[in-house]
C-alpha cells in the first residue's frame, strides 16, 4: 500500500529524530514473528531503554545518507527495522542479539551505527556481545582485587607459620 507524501514526511522526521539522539543505531532484519513475539520483543526493549521503530528501507537509507556517516551502509535484506538508545552504546546491539537467539529463524542484526561509522553485521554481533557498563565494572574491580588478595593471603599464611 502506498504510503502518502504527509506520512513519509512524518517518518522521516521520526528516524531523523532518532538518529539524532542515539549513541548507537542497529538495523534489524525481521520477519515470521508472531504479533506475541513482537509485542514482548518491543517491551523488552523498552525495558532496556532501547527504542524500535519499522519503517520503509528506502526512508531509513535516505535519513542515514543525509547524516553524513563514514563508511559505506551495510546491506539491508529483508524487512528493516532500527533499534537504538540514547544512552547505552551496547544496550540496542546486545538486547537485539539477545532476543534474536530466542527468535533464530525471525530477527537478525544486519547492521548499524557505531561511533559515528556505518558497521556491518559481523562488527555489530562482536559490539553485541560486550558486557553491560555495572558488569564491566565489577570485572575492573576483580581485577585490581585479585593481585592485593593474593598478596594477603600469603601474609597470613606466613603469619600462620611463626605462630605455629
Amino acid at each position: 500500500m502506498a504510503i502518502t507524501k504527509q506520512k513519509k514526511v512524518e517518518i522521516t522526521k521520526k528516524i531523523e529524530d532518532a538518529v539524532k539522539d542515539a549513541v548507537s543505531i542497529v538495523f534489524v532484519k525481521f520477519s515470521g514473528m508472531t504479533v506475541k513475539d513482537t509485542g514482548e520483543m518491543r517491551q523488552s526493549l523498552r525495558n532496556g531503554g532501547v527504542s524500535y521503530y519499522v519503517a520503509k528501507k528506502t526512508l531509513i537509507k535516505r535519513v542515514l545518507n543525509s547524516q553524513g556517516y563514514t563508511g559505506g551502509l551495510p546491506d539491508m535484506p529483508g524487512e528493516i527495522a532500527i533499534a537504538w538508545s540514547s544512552t547505552d552504546a551496547t544496550a540496542p546491539a546486545r538486547d537485539i542479539y539477545e532476543i534474536g537467539k530466542k527468535h533464530k529463524d525471525s530477527l537478525t542484526i544486519v547492521g548499524g551505527i557505531w561511533e559515528g561509522a556505518f558497521a556491518d553485521a559481523l562488527a555489530m554481533n562482536a559490539i553485541a556481545t560486550i558486557p553491560p557498563v555495572p558488569v564491566l565494572r565489577g570485572m575492573f574491580v576483580n581485577v585490581i582485587n585479585s593481585p592485593i588478595q593474593g598478596f594477603v593471603i600469603a601474609l597470613n599464611q606466613i603469619a600462620e607459620k611463626k605462630t605455629a
